[in-house]
This record gives structure tokens, C-alpha cells and sequence, in this order.
């Protein structure tokens, strides 16, 4: 598996629903969430992306704005405790449930949070050579399969018995896309999922501001 993830949403109800219904791009609302969020940064407007890429470069800052909805994906996201996500990013969208994802294929470490009425409801992050990082709150509902053992992450006949974990961080990270957004980046995909490439997002070059003073 190849899928990298490091995004943030905020959402005024269902996200998958609000996704799954097409909402158009407001560019304007995306590039004022841009600046609000990176005060201090010059952005420079790229071409677009989509859904599917929102692990960019730490150079990079992808933005979208929708009625109900908001996806931004930066470095500041892959963050290994997703309950120490600094409060300027939680204070965006008041009312909205915040949705946080990261996922690195590399290392093979998932790491999601979910906040609703601005308190902390679920967060969890592991890899196979850290070990869980983080477990705070309730399991979600589509997590309950993969620690039951339903989604084993080795072949029961193969001696792979020292894996940390009964499943595979990655499967449940795309797990988590499914039931969180409505879509998978790879996997066995569900052909009624939405496809993330016809979701447009805005990408912005970032560069620290330089003040001069006198």
C-alpha cells in the first residue's frame, strides 16, 4: 500500500453525505481559510488537485471550501498524538465536527481523531514499531471488525506471530476514509464509493512572510 494522508476536516454534519452530494468549490471561502489558518505565510496559488491528494509536500498547503464543509491538508497534520492538535486549528468552525486523518505507508502508522462539539471524542494512532501511540475514547464502529481479529494483518499459516497488531494500520486507515468521508484511496474499493479525483481542492506554494520594518 502506497496511500499517504495528513488532512483536517470540518463538517456541519455528515461528511461522506455532504461529499457525496457533489458541493461546488467556494474559492474564495478556500483562500481565506488559508490565510487564517497560516497568518504568517505567503501562499501562492498552484494549479488544483483533488481528493486524492491531500498528503502534500511540507512546502505545500491544500485547501477546499464547500457549503457545510472544509478540507485542509498540511504537514501540521501527520502529527503522531492527534490530541495535541494546537486549538487555533480546533477554534476554525464553531459547531462543525472536526475530522482529522493521517496515514504513512512507509512506516505503516495510521493516526485519526474525531472532535465534535469542540471536545475531544476519539484518537487513535499506532504503527508496528511504536506501538500504539495513542487510544482515547470509544472505538468507532468501524473499527470494531479489525481489533476482533476479522481483518487479520498476516497470513494465519506464515510465522508471523511476533506482529503487534491483529490487523494492518493502513487497511484500517482506508477503513477510516470510508466511513468518515466515503471514499478509499486504495484497497478493495466499493464501486459506490465517491471517486476522490471529482472532489477539486486548491493548492498553494508556502513561503514565510518577510516584514520589513523602516
Amino acid at each position: 500500500m502506497g496511500a499517504k494522508t495528513w488532512m483536517l476536516v470540518y463538517s456541519k454534519g455528515n461528511p461522506a453525505e455532504i461529499l457525496k452530494g457533489k458541493p461546488e468549490l467556494d474559492r474564495e471561502a478556500s483562500i481565506a481559510l488559508a490565510q487564517r489558518l497560516f497568518p504568517s505565510e505567503k501562499l501562492e496559488a498552484l494549479s488544483d488537485v483533488d481528493l486524492s491528494y491531500t498528503c502534500p509536500p511540507d512546502n505545500e498547503l491544500v485547501v477546499g471550501c464547500f457549503p457545510g464543509l472544509a478540507v485542509v491538508a498540511a504537514k501540521e497534520f501527520g502529527i503522531d498524538c492527534p490530541s495535541r492538535l494546537p486549538v487555533a486549528f480546533l477554534e476554525q468552525f464553531p459547531g462543525y465536527g472536526i475530522y482529522l486523518h493521517a496515514m504513512h505507508s512507509v512506516v505503516d502508522w495510521f493516526a485519526y481523531a474525531v472532535w465534535l462539539d469542540g471536545k475531544l471524542q476519539r484518537s487513535l494512532s499506532l504503527s508496528p514499531d511504536s506501538g500504539v501511540l495513542e487510544d482515547i475514547g470509544a472505538r468507532l464502529p468501524f473499527e470494531q471488525p479489525y481489533w476482533n481479529g476479522a481483518h487479520p494483518a498476516v497470513d494465519p499459516d506464515e510465522d508471523e506471530a511476533d506482529y503487534p497488531f491483529v490487523f494492518h494500520p493502513l487497511e484500517l486507515g482506508e477503513a477510516a476514509l470510508a466511513a468518515l468521508f466515503g471514499y478509499q484511496l486504495e484497497g478493495m474499493i466499493d464501486p459506490a464509493h465517491l471517486q476522490p479525483e471529482t472532489v477539486p481542492l486548491m493548492r498553494f506554494k508556502r513561503k514565510k512572510a518577510w516584514w520589513r520594518f523602516g
